[in-house]
């Protein structure tokens, strides 16, 4: 690593920023429920993914003009005001009306700013690689993971500060406005701390703001078109898992307070693994071991909690949810590095935008998938994962086919 002081800086940014995705997301499904969205829950779910789908690649493509730092700077304002205004919407109460508005009509509004204000993750991606050599590239790339581990195992341990004990308990505004002051925090250490990665020399030209053949660019080559298709099964198995798992534990018979401390858990071991284990075993492993690895394991995991769902036993669940984030934990940043290997320097950041496209996009259809599996019947919540643990099946197969394909970037193209 070229220094050790950016990748420091850059990973406090994410990880505060990230404390505040961690308080809202675990109350997503149940703020759904208590507000009546019924049907609606799916897309509020899909809206944030769907606006990250959109915005991730421009985001990155201006940053490969402009510089990572203002982009990062943007996203994380964003967030503020957002998170801010999801406080404020979750206060009015059912009935309650602000601007001629309801309140669901604002939890989409907020979901939709926090989407396209969150789409900077692939710029933070591409400042990793700026940073990098390219043997620690997959080592650099599980600091996402673990800031977003560690992020999410603090988040969820405030938010359960502010819900209610009880089952079907009233949601509190609280949780939104102390996500916003969290990245508020984070927007005044970036503007602080915050240097620029990107480096004269590796400028993109001048050409336009929005770029729709970067997608067809992508699939163009074969090694990054089996890559793309890689990270939209492998986070669509995944997407599923972590838009039930509240629904799941809810099923247990589990408060709000009680289900942050769920998420806190998980959150801590993806948190040990990306920042301990797979930031260890990458160098020596190898990405395509690392992948493969994560795959299988996911893949155990996602069978392993079909078959004990009808259990209701926590216990029985905190045992065999590490399997699977730990897996997804070697997978993610292994398929990053190997995507920014085969990415010229001067599109890192749209390129790897497009890969968080392909992440997006199964983040909206997950939610949508999940949710309806899981209310598909009635005397089992197993469909689910049983559908997950198939898509990892795949997602090994693909894993396979990229073991010979050669890591060659992008022609760059304006």
């Amino acid at each position: 690593m070229k220094s050790k002081s950016p990748l420091l800086i850059i990973f406090v940014t994410v990880f505060i920023d990230l404390l505040g995705f961690g308080i809202v997301l675990p109350l997503l499904p149940r703020y759904g429920e208590y507000f009546g969205l019924d049907k609606l829950l799916g897309p509020l779910m899909a809206s944030f993914s769907a606006m990250q789908f959109l915005f991730a690649p421009l985001w990155g493509r201006l940053s490969d003009r402009v510089g990572r730092r203002p982009v990062l700077l943007v996203g994380l304002a964003g967030s503020t005001v957002f998170y801010g205004l999801f406080g404020f919407a979750t206060s009015l109460g059912n009935g309650g009306e602000f601007l001629g508005l309801s309140v669901i009509p604002w939890l989409f509004i907020t979901r939709i700013g926090a989407g396209i204000a969150g789409a900077t993750i692939p710029t933070a991606q591409a400042y990793i690689a700026d940073s990098t050599t390219a043997e620690g590239r997959g080592k650099g790339m599980a600091l996402i993971g673990a800031a977003f581990g560690i992020g999410f195992t603090f988040g969820p341990l405030l938010g359960a500060m502010f819900v209610s004990s009880e089952v079907n308990g009233p949601p509190s505004s609280m949780a939104g406005y102390v996500a916003s002051g969290l990245s508020a925090l984070a927007f005044l250490w970036a503007v602080a701390r915050l240097p620029e990665s990107l480096k004269l020399e590796n400028v993109a030209p001048p050409r336009r703001w929005l770029n729709v053949g970067a997608m067809g660019r992508a699939f163009s080559h074969r090694g990054t078109a089996l890559l793309m298709l890689t990270i939209f099964l492998t986070t669509l198995a995944f997407a599923q898992f972590e838009v039930t798992l509240s629904l799941l534990t809810k099923f247990f018979g589990l408060a709000d307070n009680w289900n942050f401390y769920v998420y806190a858990y998980v959150g801590f071991v993806l948190a040990l693994s990306q920042g301990l284990i797979v930031r260890r075993l990458s160098p020596r492993l190898g990405d395509f071991r690392m992948s493969l690895i994560g795959t299988i394991l996911m893949t155990v995991g996602m069978v392993l909690i079909a078959v004990t769902s009808g259990e209701k036993s926590l216990w029985l669940l905190f045992a065999i949810v590490p399997i699977n984030v730990l897996g997804f934990s070697a997978l993610t940043p292994s398929l990053q590095a190997m995507l920014s290997l085969r990415t010229s320097a001067d599109e890192q950041g749209e390129m790897l935008g497009v890969g968080q496209s392909m992440s997006a996009l199964a983040r909206i259809c997950g939610p949508l998938l999940g949710v309806w599996l899981f209310k598909l019947e009635a005397n089992s919540v197993a469909l689910p994962y049983w559908v997950g643990a198939g898509l990892m099946m795949l997602g090994v197969l693909l894993v396979l086919s990229l073991r010979s394909q050669p890591t060659k970037p992008a022609e760059t193209s304006a």
